[in-house]
């Protein structure tokens, strides 16, 4: 078989899974995970696990129990994340191919930083059974591969409905291996009010290139207008925090994981949690306890969900006009570690490009589209729900034409 590099936050009977997290030390599952089981059953067991952010709760690989992960490309950056160790370990050639999760661009954005492929799939389309709980209705798990074909090949060994998940579907027709060398009569759309601010100029430059060469190859680009998506940042960061609160209250120290104080039973999840989460996950978990107190539900909760209704329909409205929507995958390429680790805000920014699509539960492929000062820089494919296939066609396409090589990261 061609071994596969499993992020820590899917389960793996009997061996240490911890999700980056204190709070859960030691902890050895009882059950693996659908995705693993699938993939080891199809030829690729599992190499090892690889580091993450906490509870998946990050954009740089920096929140996590066992200390960061660097780039490959330059040590003294971040991978992005939360994904970050599987981005790492494909783009160093420490693994030929690994599985993460995406909740609001968490396999995207490391394999832009990384300059490798990544894929955040159809919600529904992979099982959740065995991955650790952040935001259910926006997690999904998906491949990470250095070109295309590999994604598309572990994509399909993926896909399904499972019943240990009530969520997940069964995916029409198959997913064939990815030949497309034309975009010959496909429409792309560049959304105007999602690019330009905020995007480093290297980052800017590579992402019109890559214009110029869906247009060389045949497509059809338009600009294309998506009113809602600029709060697609706002709304993700209400609802994924509270979910994060109620997902994360099983952590009590009575079940499974570490354990704290000596006192009372209320002392007693106090230290628990106080001495087991990190900061971010403290902070998300506050803020999304206050989204739902009752006193702020319908101010904040209630209309984060109306905004991302909202978003999925200009998706749908969108889609009528083209078949592919393009953006940058990152508005910036891998920044230092310790850069955003003091200002929240600018770290969530990283995740400006891939939340809406998260939001909407469509699909989003991002592959290299070249080089700024030296770094790996990704470009966003975003399909209706279901067009893995088409994505990868035209990811597939890309790719030969752009000739990205990631040799460097793993010298």
């Amino acid at each position: 078989g061609v071994p596969l590099a499993v992020k820590d936050l899917f389960c793996v009977e009997g061996v240490p899974t911890a999700a980056a997290s204190r709070i859960l030390e030691g902890h050895r599952p009882a059950y693996t995970a659908t995705s693993v089981a699938k993939l080891a059953e199809a030829g690729a067991p599992m190499l090892g696990k690889t580091n993450m952010d906490e509870f998946a709760m990050g954009s740089s690989n920096e929140n996590s129990a066992f200390g960061p992960v660097r780039n490959p490309w330059d040590r003294e950056r971040v991978p992005g994340g939360s994904s970050g160790g599987s981005a790492a370990a494909v783009a160093a050639g420490l693994a030929p191919w690994a599985i993460g999760t995406d909740t609001g661009g968490s396999i995207r954005q490391p394999a832009s930083l990384c300059g490798i492929v990544g894929l955040k799939p159809t919600y529904g389309a992979v099982s959740r059974y065995g991955m650790i709980a952040f935001a259910s209705s926006l997690d999904q798990a998906g491949p990470l591969a250095r070109d295309v074909k590999d994604a598309a090949l572990l994509f399909g060994h993926m896909v399904g409905r499972d019943p240990c998940d009530s969520t997940s579907l069964d995916f029409p027709g198959e997913v064939g291996e990815p030949s497309a060398e034309r975009l010959d009569g496909i429409r792309f759309g560049v959304p105007a009010n999602l690019t330009g601010d905020g995007v480093e100029p290297g980052v800017q430059q590579v992402f019109e290139s890559t214009l110029a060469t869906i247009e060389e190859l045949g497509g059809e680009v338009e600009e294309i207008d998506l009113p809602n998506a600029d709060h697609g940042l706002s709304a993700y960061y209400l609802l994924a925090p509270a979910e994060a609160s109620a997902n994360l209250a099983r952590y009590d120290g009575v079940r499974f994981g570490m354990r704290s104080g000596n006192g009372d039973l209320l002392s007693m999840y106090e230290d628990t949690r106080g001495d087991g989460f990190g900061d971010e996950v403290k902070r998300r978990i506050m803020l999304g306890t206050y989204a739902l107190s009752s006193g702020y539900y319908d101010a904040l909760y209630g209309k984060a969900q109306r905004v991302r209704t909202k978003i999925a329909e200009d998706f749908r409205e969108a889609f009528d006009r083209v078949d592919v929507i393009v953006t940058p995958t990152s508005p910036t390429v891998a920044f230092r570690l310790g850069e955003r680790t003091g200002d929240p805000y600018a770290m969530y920014l990283s995740d400006y490009f891939t939340v809406p699509m998260s939001l909407a539960g469509i699909p989003a492929l991002s592959l290299p589209g070249g080089l700024s000062d030296g770094l790996p820089v990704g470009v966003q494919l975003a399909g209706p729900a279901f067009s893995e296939g088409r994505l990868l066609d035209v990811g597939h396409a890309l790719e030969h034409a752009v000739g990205f090589d990631g040799s460097a990261a793993r010298g």
